[in-house]
């Protein structure tokens, strides 16, 4: 005898993207960098180096650095 109740089919749940780093990623293959390092010597490119990837690119300009707060957790009330 069959069961007369119907059951939902089971389906994966969309995978969400990854969150974003304060990092740029890597220009060679897009990865998303756990650290970046750099180095100058005078009159040379700017030598920057993509970890864990290992890739190396060269720019004219110095890398620009900003610090800014982590992200609240969401709920969470923003201050005036």
């Amino acid at each position: 005898m069959r069961d007369p109740h119907t059951v939902p089919r089971l389906v994966a749940a969309p995978e969400a993207p990854a969150e974003r780093g304060p990092l740029p990623c890597c220009p060679v293959c897009g990865s998303a960098p756990e650290r970046i390092s750099w180095r100058q010597c005078p009159g040379r490119p700017v030598l920057v180096v993509f970890d864990p990837c290992g890739h190396r690119h060269t720019s004219r300009a110095a890398p620009v650095l900003a610090v800014t707060a982590p992200p609240a957790p969401a709920g969470t009330p923003v201050a005036p």
